[in-house]
């Protein structure tokens, strides 16, 4: 391994791009404190001439938000014929769509909370008024508002007042031109990361997530000391296994590779609700991967020495 080169592609234009510094600077000290030559690469114009005259043996997506995790990135690695750790091309475009990842998952029965998608556009033409009151009468108060696509939880939030819905509803917006509206469930929030090695998908210990605000949101994420995380959660076991089956069946019906991350959240009759799969998941010293390994004692650069590893082997 110690001979192989890794391109770890981070920043981007998308509304991720510090996040993705942030990850893209800590998987690649962690890729070199295990002996790989590693380069950080900006996924920008000059791109495809680095991958052409540098053309290293793997590469690392550390690109959070659009870029990394809707397919284009992939296809573009795939035409170069250039192994990377992550899902292929097909399977980001399928689970990037928050509510077709729902649905799907749904139809083959895993539990996921009643939602609705909207664009934009309904808004405008129907009048927001008697579009807001349906979906009040159909998914309840409170309710929670997410960008259809994206990450970092960034557009996302809890609307617990009719009155509070034009403005929530604009600010979710504001990151995508359809909404995705959920019936909210509360209870214990939780994140399982999904590794692959030899024997197949593994989830690692939950960590549970207890926010300050009670709302897990982008400056819950990323501000030190504003969320409490456990690790393992503190969940019974058989609550555990359940969760685990979740991320793990996730990760599998969906057609994903080498790396996820589930969020879910556990009702208090124990029932566990899918929530969102991640593809490229954040790994910043706040982030749910790291502490995920952690807790399964085993070490950060070494696992994902291991996807690089994999990825090598794949297009052999």
């Amino acid at each position: 391994m110690t001979d192989r080169s890794v391109a770890v592609l981070a920043g981007g234009l998308s509304h991720e791009r510090d996040v993705s510094l942030r990850s893209g600077r800590r998987v690649s000290a962690a890729l070199r404190s295990v002996g790989l030559t590693v380069a950080e690469w900006d996924a920008d114009a000059s791109l495809l001439t680095r991958l052409r005259e540098h053309r290293p043996d793997a590469v690392m997506i550390a690109l959070h938000g659009g870029e990394g995790e809707n397919g284009s990135i992939q296809t573009i690695l795939e035409l170069l014929g250039i192994p990377y750790v992550g899902s292929d091309s097909d399977a980001c475009r399928r689970a990037w769509d928050k509510p077709s990842a729902k649905a799907e998952l749904a139809r083959a029965g895993l539990l996921t909370p009643d939602w609705v998608v909207l664009p934009h556009s309904t808004f405008r033409e129907l009048g927001a008024r008697p579009v807001l009151d349906a979906m009040v009468e159909r998914l309840g108060l409170p309710m929670m508002l997410k960008p259809d696509q994206g990450g970092s939880a960034l557009g996302a939030q809890v609307v617990r007042a009719a009155a509070d819905l034009p403005t929530a509803m604009v600010g979710c917006l504001a990151y995508s031109d359809t909404v995705l509206a959920e019936r909210f469930v509360a209870g214990v929030e939780v994140a399982v990361t999904v590794v692959e090695g030899p024997d197949g998908p593994e989830a690692l210990p939950a960590v549970e997530i207890a926010a300050e605000t009670g709302v897990y949101d982008y400056t819950a994420r990323y501000t030190a000391g504003l969320t409490t995380f456990h690790t393992p959660a503190r969940l019974d076991a058989p609550t555990a296994a359940a969760v685990a089956d979740l991320a793990v069946s996730a990760h599998r019906l969906l057609g994903l590779r080498d790396v996820s991350r589930t969020d879910a959240i556990v009702d208090a009759d124990g029932a566990v609700h899918f929530l969102e799969v991640n593809l490229s998941p954040g790994l910043t010293e706040t982030s749910l991967v790291p502490m995920a390994i952690e807790a399964a004692g085993r070490s950060f650069g070494a696992i994902y020495a291991g996807l690089v590893d994999r990825a090598i082997t794949r297009v052999r």
